[in-house]
């Protein structure tokens, strides 16, 4: 049993992320921002979808769900505590529930910050991390309604996933989230590393998600702060950055 996973593009900068269960087909589409490309991504897989997994609500990551779930019939899954703001749900879900991709299983992690009724899903088998806008490549949410203890909180409950899990974030903002994080480690010489290698994809029009746990550990400064204060520092910081 295990999930394959695929980005597919949306609106100027999303992800939604296209997943299958290789043991009996089911296909489910995370955050569908835009109804149009991710129709089309889906057909050209065979023209199924069972389930639309939601992260959160903000209309960059919802606003296509009503027209896929007519296309298809596809259930939809998200936070209970964001029932009120989110499309319809056929399954709300709290932190530490599971969810089921066919045979496949994800853990529903509570993931504050960005906004309080953000939550992620962790599929062990596949090493799939939906993480909406908690965390991005080399970077984090902004804290639009929780505080820097909140994402602190949402990123230690992420970090001991196994250092192979894919991170699958909502957005494409690899690029300028380096130019700040080479600000704040500067000595970190596989940061800039992966900088440069991030640089040379985006010149060449490819993606740079997603990536593992394991480099973003070793790379992104929001995932290295090692205190609340710390992290509240890095994150007013590269709120007001204009590199």
């Amino acid at each position: 049993m295990t999930v394959t996973v695929q980005a597919v593009p949306c609106l100027s900068d999303n992800y939604a992320w296209l997943l299958r269960d290789t043991a009996t087909g089911t296909v489910a589409i995370c955050d569908p921002g835009e109804a149009t490309p991710i129709i089309a991504a889906l057909d050209a897989a065979g023209g199924r979808c069972d389930l639309i997994i939601l992260t959160h609500h903000h209309g960059d990551h919802v606003n296509g769900v009503d027209e896929v779930r007519a296309k298809y019939g596809a259930k939809v899954i998200g936070a209970q505590a964001d029932v009120h703001r989110l499309p319809a749900l056929d399954q709300s879900v709290i932190p530490g529930d599971t969810i089921k991709v066919g045979e496949t299983e994800a853990q529903v992690i509570d993931s504050p910050g960005h906004t309080l009724g953000h939550v992620a899903y962790h599929f062990a088998d596949g090493d799939v991390l939906l993480c909406g806008d908690t965390l991005f490549s080399l970077g984090c949410g902004r804290l639009l309604e929780g505080t820097a203890a909140d994402m602190f909180k949402a990123l230690s409950l992420l970090k001991p996933l196994p250092p192979e899990t894919l991170v699958c974030a909502g957005h494409e903002y690899t690029e300028s989230n380096a130019r700040f994080a080479v600000t704040v480690e500067p000595e970190n010489e596989a940061l800039r590393r992966k900088a440069e290698a991030v640089a040379a994809a985006r010149a060449a029009g490819q993606p740079t998600l997603p990536v593992t746990l394991g480099e973003e550990m070793q790379t992104n400064p929001f995932l290295r702060a090692a205190t609340v204060e710390r992290l509240a520092e890095i994150r007013s910081a590269k709120d007001n950055f204009r590199g």
